[in-house]
C-alpha cells in the first residue's frame, strides 16, 4: 500500500480553524489559472487525463469537481456519472459500461463514482456476491495496468469524511431543499452501515493500490481545504507546461450602414429584479 494511504489512518484529523472564504477564492483562482493551462497543454499535447473520485455519501465530491470543472470548457472536461447499471448492463464483463466514457486524446475525463461502486456499495448491500466482489479487487491492477500502459493518465482520490461530519452535512440536506435531492433511500441505509463501508474500503484501498495507480486519500472535514488540496495535488502529478498563446485583440466593428434595431414583437420576460 502507498505510503499516503498508510499515513492518513483514514481519520480525518483536519486543523481546528476552517479556511476563510477570501483566501480560498484567491487560491482558487490562482489554481483556476493553472487548470487553464493543463487545458490547454492536453489539447495541445493529445494527452488523456482519468481522475476517479471516491468516497462515502457527503464527502464532498461534488463539490471538488465544480471547483476543477467552473472555469474549464466541459468538451474537454468531462463528467461521467453513471446510474445504477440496467439489465443489460449487468450480464455484461463488469467494466464495459465504464470504457466508452474514457478520455480520448485531449480530454480529462472526471468520474463521479466510478467502477469502484461494486468494491463498495455493490458489496455492502448485497447486490454483488462475495465472489464477485473478491474477484473484481483481483482482476483491476491488471485492468488499471492496461488503461495506464495506453497512454492514460490514471488519477484516484479517496475523500475522507469523519462520522460527525457526514452526520452534520447529511442533517443540512434533509433540512435544506435546495439539497434534499442528493439525499436517497440508499444514501441513508449507506449511512447506517457505516461500519460495513469502512471495513470495504479498508479491502479495496489495500488492493487496489497500486504503483502505476496509487490511491491519494484526501482529508474533507474542511471542504474548501480539500479542493484546494486536491487540485494542487493534481497539477502536481501531470507533466503539463503552458502553451504558447497568440496573442488577441478584438478587431473593429462594422459599420451600421443604416441597420437600427427593431421593435421587437418577442415576449420579454419581465424584469422583476
Amino acid at each position: 500500500m502507498s505510503d499516503v494511504v498508510e499515513e492518513s489512518k483514514f481519520v480525518s484529523k483536519q486543523v481546528d480553524s476552517k479556511l476563510g472564504n477570501k483566501k480560498y477564492l484567491k487560491e482558487l483562482q490562482r489554481l483556476h489559472v493553472e487548470l487553464v493551462r493543463l487545458q490547454e497543454w492536453v489539447v495541445h499535447t493529445g494527452a488523456k487525463v482519468c481522475i476517479v473520485l471516491e468516497g462515502r455519501d457527503g464527502a464532498g465530491k461534488g463539490g471538488t469537481i465544480k471547483a476543477i470543472t467552473e472555469r474549464v470548457s466541459p468538451r474537454v472536461f468531462r463528467v461521467v456519472a453513471l446510474p445504477a447499471p440496467t439489465e443489460r448492463e449487468k450480464s455484461q464483463m463488469y467494466f464495459q459500461r465504464d470504457m466508452p466514457h474514457f478520455p480520448a486524446a485531449g480530454e480529462v475525463v472526471i468520474f463521479d463514482r466510478s467502477w469502484y461502486n461494486r468494491a463498495g456499495v455493490e458489496r455492502v448491500m448485497g447486490f454483488c456476491t462475495e465472489a464477485q466482489a473478491q474477484e473484481f479487487l483481483t482482476t483491476v491492477p491488471s485492468v488499471e495496468r492496461a488503461i495506464v500502459h495506453s497512454g492514460v493518465i490514471l488519477i484516484k482520490y479517496w475523500l475522507d469524511v469523519s462520522p460527525e461530519e457526514q452526520t452534520r452535512r447529511l442533517e443540512n440536506r434533509i433540512e435544506d431543499e435546495r439539497k434534499v435531492w442528493k439525499l436517497s433511500p440508499m444514501d441513508l441505509e449507506s449511512y447506517r452501515r457505516w461500519y460495513d463501508y469502512s471495513r470495504a474500503r479498508d479491502d479495496m484501498l489495500a488492493k487496489t493500490d497500486i504503483d502505476v495507480a496509487p490511491w491519494y486519500v484526501v482529508r474533507s472535514d474542511d471542504k474548501k481545504r480539500a479542493r484546494l488540496n486536491i487540485v494542487s495535488h493534481l497539477l502536481s502529478l501531470i507533466p503539463y507546461e503552458p502553451v504558447a498563446r497568440a496573442k488577441v485583440k478584438l478587431p473593429k466593428r462594422q459599420k451600421s450602414d443604416g441597420y437600427r434595431d427593431p421593435e421587437c414583437a418577442c415576449m420579454l420576460v419581465p424584469e422583476r429584479f
